[in-house]
């Protein structure tokens, strides 16, 4: 309904429906009924005004008052536009005040796809202190990467804008965790050859499937290794995997590098970068 005469000719269909009501016809401006009629629209119209006004004042409540929750924070993340301010006085692209939404009226889907810098974000909180931990990453060549330092410089300051008062956050955005790992493949020798290469396909099968069992991790997922036996397991050729061995190690954030020492992975390990990469595949060895 969108107005009192609306209301009005939805009352006189009905009426018209009611044989008993066959003689009220007239259509005097002082009527009683037509005056009643009238009154019982506006009052309808005015409920329905009302009640308009309620829901967008509920669902603006709803907006301003969303918790900071790790879903909530992660999904910022993921919406941040690289190169545009939150402040709709210097710029047409901002935050819309109130919600998680920019105001992206004007850029193409090319734009906001280019000015979406973070392609992965996790957010927990800290084990041993009150802290929010938000790890980031971008893509680069189809593989997960840091964002660069002007870009990671955004994104600070848009966190900083959008966070919870009095709690404190630190973002994570550094290069990958390495994985150092020793694998002893039982093979089929009909099917693969001593140096892992499929007879048929040509293909370095074991190789394959590491990079996809790394790809399908989420992002901070967990790294399981009895689950990257298991797919190891599933090629073609291979009979037994024995994983010797796993290691890791991450940058120092102090130093901005890798550390000499690698540490060892026991059974699970969750990336401090959020993400893996394997430093090579010399430590897999073929056997019958």
């Amino acid at each position: 309904m969108k107005d009192i005469n609306e209301i009005l000719d939805r009352m006189y269909t009905a009426k018209a429906s009611k044989p008993e009501l066959d003689e009220l016809t007239a259509d005097s401006k002082v009527s009683v009924w037509g005056n009643l009629f009238w009154v019982i629209a506006y009052v309808i119209d005015l409920l329905r005004m009302m009640f308009d006004t309620h829901k967008t004042e509920v669902n603006e409540a709803i907006r301003l008052q969303k918790s900071h929750t790790a879903i909530n924070i992660r999904e910022r993340l993921l919406q941040f536009l690289y190169g545009y301010t939150l402040n709709e006085e210097f710029q047409k692209v901002y935050l819309i005040p109130g919600t998680d939404e920019f105001n992206t009226e004007g850029m193409t889907p090319e734009q906001i796809a280019q000015a979406k810098i973070i392609k992965y974000a996790a957010v927990t909180e800290s084990a041993d202190e009150k802290r929010v931990i938000c790890k980031i990453a971008t893509e680069n060549g189809g593989e997960l990467a840091p964002v660069n330092s002007d870009q990671f410089e955004a994104v600070g300051e848009y966190i900083s804008q959008i966070k919870a008062a009095g709690v404190p956050y630190t973002v994570i955005n550094f290069l990958p965790d390495m994985l150092r790992l020793e694998i002893r493949i039982f093979r089929d020798p009909m099917v693969l050859s001593a140096s892992g290469m499929h007879k048929v396909s040509g293909q370095k099968v074991v190789e394959i499937a590491l990079k996809e069992y790394m790809k399908e991790l989420p992002f901070n997922g967990e790294l399981i290794l009895q689950e990257m036996a298991n797919k190891l397991e599933k090629v073609d050729g291979v009979r037994i995997v024995h994983i010797q061995s796993a290691l890791t190690k991450w940058i120092d954030a102090e130093e901005g590098d890798y550390p000499e020492e690698w540490e060892q992975i026991n059974i699970r390990r969750i990336p401090v970068s959020g993400y893996f990469k394997i430093e090579d595949f010399e430590g897999i060895t073929y056997e019958i």
